[in-house]
């Protein structure tokens, strides 16, 4: 109880655990990933602020031509955009009692099917790029309603059914890019016409050529336009409703099938919107046999972000520039890139673990006392 206690003091109430939770879990991250560094010999703060360069936050030492922070800052953008997405895919998911694990999968469906009806066609940017982003949304929409009506037609768990599909989707798009679309050199997908890319590439911003997102924005709106949709709309009190209690929200009229199929769909044509943004984005090309791990790592993210859209904005902010750091700072460090990303995967942890603490946290310690077998009265009413 004396644990309760603290943590209590530290968290505080219900309210303020939306903000102190996270920031706690951040915190023990850090720490253990300093004891980690230390006991391999490293400064924790000079990693610290390598991550930090790396991502374009902090200015490095020296830069080679045409690179600068606006450089690097523009990288980090445009691989925090997919990851935006991503985690507001798995937030309205979670608002409606669901369990979206097949974000990666739908994002290559909708990169996949963008990229072989548009990226590898003539048309010209302000065609092409508009098609992207409503094929990869339909796509991912597609895919999310499929895992909806099996859970709520069939009562087939959501988990289940989008791991399966997971892996339905790599193999069989692996199939057709090892044999009609694969690049001999990187063993990837051919690279996509830039006029379909979702991201202006060598732009001559002063002395610095450098890759703009814009798509950014969206992605930002799209997490405003969640919050406002879940809070400010009966739709999304529905929603919510189902996701706390469905029995419940049957009670007072509101249908939970109806809205496991709209939580899926949202979450699904999110999950879209990431992967025509990663894939015709940030990344170019489509490897094969490969599940992005941005659609896993969403899932901490939004824990992280307390499943909400602007906290999995915020959240999302944090593992990207950690992301993006961790090659620079392995490089100043003399470590291997696997020991850096392990910094992110212990923030991924104790943040996946935010749930735990507030169970924990709110808990009643009030124990029911069981009566002494003095107190109990015997047949004759004494």
């Amino acid at each position: 109880m004396k644990v309760k206690r603290i943590l209590r003091l530290i968290v505080g109430n219900e309210k303020q655990q939306a903000y102190t939770v996270p920031l706690l879990a951040i915190l023990c991250s850090l720490i253990v990933s300093s004891i980690l560094l230390l006991f391999m010999g490293r400064n924790p703060i000079t990693a610290f602020q390598s991550i930090l360069a790396g991502a374009g936050v902090l200015p490095r030492p020296n830069y080679a031509g045409g690179r600068g922070m606006f450089t690097d800052i523009m990288m980090t953008l445009s691989e925090l955009t997919p990851m935006i997405f991503a985690s507001l895919a798995v937030t309205v998911a979670f608002k409606g009692g669901l369990f979206n694990i097949g974000i990666s999968g739908q994002m290559l469906f909708s990169g996949f099917i963008a990229t072989v009806l548009i990226g590898y066609s003539e048309l010209p940017s302000y065609i092409a790029m508009p098609l992207v982003i409503i094929i990869g949304t339909l796509c991912g929409a597609f895919i999310g309603a499929l895992i909806g009506l099996l859970k709520a037609k069939f009562n087939i768990n959501e988990v289940v059914s989008s791991i399966m599909l997971n892996y339905i989707i790599m193999y069989i798009i692996s199939f057709f890019i090892q044999t009609r679309f694969i690049d001999p050199i990187t063993r990837q997908s051919v690279e996509i016409n830039s006029s379909a890319r979702l991201v202006l590439q060598n732009v001559q911003v002063g002395p610095y050529r450098a890759v703009i997102p814009f798509f950014i924005i969206l992605a930002i709106a799209a997490a405003f336009a969640l919050r406002f949709f879940l809070n400010r709309t009966r739709a999304g009190f529905d929603l919510r409703a189902v996701g706390l209690n469905s029995r419940a929200a049957r009670y007072l009229g509101i249908k939970p099938q109806l809205n496991i199929m709209v939580a899926m769909i949202i979450s699904g044509a999110l999950a879209g919107l990431a992967g025509v943004t990663h894939y015709l984005g940030f990344q170019g090309a489509m490897p094969t046999r490969e599940l992005v791990g941005t659609g896993f790592d969403a899932i901490a993210v939004a824990l992280l972000g307390n499943v909400s859209p602007i906290g999995s904005l915020f959240a999302s902010v944090l593992i990207t520039i950690i992301s993006r750091g961790t090659t620079y700072m392995s490089s100043i460090l003399d470590v291997q890139r696997e020991i850096a990303q392990v910094i992110t995967g212990f923030i991924l942890l104790f943040s996946a673990c935010g749930a735990f603490i507030k169970q924990v946290v709110n808990t009643s310690d009030v124990v029911t006392a069981e009566p002494e077998a003095d107190d109990v009265p015997t047949e004759e009413g004494e």
